[in-house]
């Protein structure tokens, strides 16, 4: 059971044209979700583990358990083929969201959940926090 981001077109109050969410996976090796806590350790995380019944027949059980992630206005949702980056609002991201950005464009590389070429995605456009001075 995974929750999904949506891409949500919407005027927020600030005119940008709508919020941030983006999806990014990992094709063979999972990420292991207790390292990624670690190097995630700046920001608010909350893993999310789900039940496992030894009598279930699921092709994806083992894998179900998340990460959430929050910056300043930009979260991720983390499993372990699978980011979904999105914002509650859209507002301009900070520094802090920007680095939550990279680092997990940097674990998870791939643009689409298989290397068949049956979805193409892009990343939406979004503005960065102007630096104050």
């Amino acid at each position: 059971m995974y929750r999904s981001g949506f891409r949500i077109r919407d005027l927020g109050e600030n005119g940008m044209a709508s919020k941030y969410s983006y999806a990014r996976f990992r094709w063979w090796d999972p990420v292991n979700l207790d390292k990624a806590v670690e190097e995630l350790s700046g920001f608010k995380t909350k893993k999310m583990s789900y039940p496992k019944g030894s009598a279930e027949l699921a092709l994806l059980k083992d894998v179900r358990d998340e990460v959430e992630v929050e910056a300043d206005t930009l979260q991720a949702l983390i499993s372990p083929f699978r980011v979904v980056l999105n914002q509650k609002e859209a507002k301009p991201f900070t520094a802090r969201d920007m680095e939550l950005r990279e680092k997990v464009m940097k674990m998870y590389p791939r643009g689409r959940p298989t290397p068949f070429p049956w979805e193409f995605s892009s990343e939406p456009k979004f503005e960065k926090e102007k630096p104050e001075g």
